[in-house]
């Protein structure tokens, strides 16, 4: 095998349990001009089936998926839904589509899984080691949905199919865009959330999408910027539950990994961000909180009220950002995010390259906000956002105070994240030169919609899935089943391969094997060597 194949060049010297990463987004989807009546779930799985070169192939296995259990250590009866959720499950139940097809899921080429999530496509990025990966690998899906879009556009006979990432319609629907992070299971979950509360419900003041309006509180005034787009639509701080009553952190026990050694850590409280700087600092920061909290370093600084905080300092035209601790202490969101920064700087500082720009450009956001926000023109979103709107505003003499004005302000809003490049504003300003700051670049964008992280398991699976497609029975994260030549089914097992030295071995195997047989045998052999290396009866 050439030296230069990918798996033979993932780094695997740190001989430790890398914390591995993923974004999953829900798109908004509108068909403009159409004569008929939209039904949002249908458009959803056409667009999806939209990806595929060839008839469409249920290939997730949902076997191992159970959206009922939570962290906590039981499982609820059932998963609340909002009004309109209800709605549409009730005109499902007389489709007469097969559940597979209606949600036509989808693992691609790039690792990635992309599905109607009912009334919105989904593109759940691969698994990530490194945030150029993640960026490249979230852009990625823009470019995957917008072909999509294109193609659906092309075969309906009206209308102009059009979508945002973002994560609001103005009309009390929020789309989701959730993280994930490996985490040791032996860490007590409680304690997990109540150290990330503060964190996660003040780093919408370099995190936030921005927002025109208020939602879900019409005595609000709405004549505000909000400085996120998601703040509007919480409730509690945890639950099992993301349709109703949406926590702060999901608490669903779904770890794709070994669930004896492993969680997943659901954060479903963050905003869909176009500029990928935004991204970059918004999982980065997150990532060096929690290898704080494994050291036992993180401080202890409760808020007195968390969801209230959420929306008060969402909605902060003074940008002061005020609020309270538990113990009645006044604070500010900047004073919050200054003392994690310095936790996370005397632990980490110097580890390596990307570690180091995450506290730099952490200090630089925190400093900029203090001061002089346009610093971040091009950087943060919301900041972005706010900048053209004003130009919008002060050219075409609207008042933000006036309701049909707003109107406009929000309809250019949306318009900020349109993912076709030849309507949608931030794209647009993109394209125009140098005010928006790059994390990665259109090479490694487009190598990323067919090209996995070579470093992790989506490796495997991307090109598992590309090689030997017609032998594959179904998969999800962290499985495979194969049909060889002569009709036995074999399983691989992926959820032991969460570190880089296990994902390369099995990487390893796969660019190695000439076929589905082959694969199986030295994948079985690879993993009775790495246990035995591991001195683990269990395996990898």
């Amino acid at each position: 095998m050439s030296p230069d194949t990918p798996a033979e060049k993932v780094r695997t010297s740190t001989g430790q349990v890398s914390r591995v990463f993923g974004l999953e987004t829900e798109f908004g989807i509108q068909v403009d001009d159409s004569t008929s009546s939209l039904d949002v779930v249908v458009e959803s799985m056409e667009l999806i089936r939209c990806f595929l070169q060839r008839d469409f192939v249920a290939r997730w296995d949902y076997r191992l998926e159970n959206a009922r259990r939570d962290m906590r250590g039981f499982e609820v009866d059932e998963l609340l839904n909002d009004t309109d959720e209800t709605v549409h499950l009730q005109k499902d139940r007389a489709r007469k589509i097969p559940l597979s097809e209606l949600k036509s899921d989808l693992i691609i080429p790039n690792g990635a899984r992309l599905y109607n999530d009912h009334t919105h496509p989904e593109y759940s990025t691969p698994e990530c080691l490194s945030l150029r990966d993640l960026v490249a690998s979230d852009r990625a899906g823009e470019r995957i949905l917008l072909h999509c879009a294109q193609k659906r556009t092309e075969q309906r006979s009206d209308g102009t199919v059009r979508l945002y990432k973002n994560n609001t319609d103005f009309d009390g629907h929020s789309y989701g865009c959730h993280e994930n992070y490996l985490l040791p299971r032996q860490m007590p979950f409680d304690d997990v959330i109540q150290a990330l509360l503060p964190f996660v419900v003040t780093r919408q003041i370099f995190a936030g999408a921005g927002k025109v309006g208020v939602e879900a509180d019409r005595k609000a005034d709405q004549a505000v910027f909000q400085l996120a787009q998601r703040s509007d639509f919480f409730e509690v701080i945890a639950s099992v539950d993301t349709m109703t009553r949406r926590p702060l952190v999901n608490t669903r026990d779904e770890p794709h990994a070994d669930p004896r050694l492993y969680r997943r850590l659901h954060i479903i409280i963050g905003d869909a961000n176009m500029c990928e700087w935004a991204t970059a600092l918004k999982v980065g920061t997150m990532r060096l909180i929690l290898q704080v909290l494994e050291a036992g370093q993180l401080p202890s600084m409760p808020l007195a009220d968390p969801i209230g905080a959420v929306k008060s300092i969402s909605r902060d035209s003074s940008r002061r950002w005020e609020c309270e601790l538990e113990d009645g202490t006044p604070s500010t969101a900047l004073e919050i995010q200054q003392r994690y920064l310095d936790h996370a700087r005397s632990l980490a500082a110097g580890r390596d390259e990307e570690t180091d720009w995450v506290l730099t450009q952490w200090q630089v956001a925190l400093e900029a906000l203090a001061t002089d926000a346009g610093q971040l023109v091009g950087r943060c979103d919301w900041v972005t956002k706010k900048w053209l709107l004003d130009a919008f505003a002060e050219a075409e003499d609207l008042d933000w105070a006036k309701e049909e004005d707003r109107a406009w302000l929000q309809s250019q809003d949306l318009e900020y994240h349109n993912i076709d490049p030849h309507e949608g504003l931030f794209l647009l300003l993109e394209a125009s030169g140098d005010t928006v700051e790059r994390i990665t670049d259109d090479a490694h964008v487009e190598r990323s919609m067919v090209q996995p992280p070579a470093d992790t398991r989506a490796w495997f699976r991307g090109e598992a899935l590309a090689r030997f497609s017609d032998q594959i029975r179904s998969l999800n994260w962290d499985s495979i089943e194969f049909e060889t030549a002569d009709g036995r089914v074999a399983v691989i097992d992926l959820k032991g391969c969460v570190d880089e030295d296990t994902a390369a071995i099995f990487n390893v195997q796969l660019d190695r094997a000439k076929s589905v047989e082959e694969l199986i045998t030295s994948c079985a052999a690879a993993q009775e060597v790495r246990a035995d290396a591991k001195g683990d009866a269990h395996g990898p």
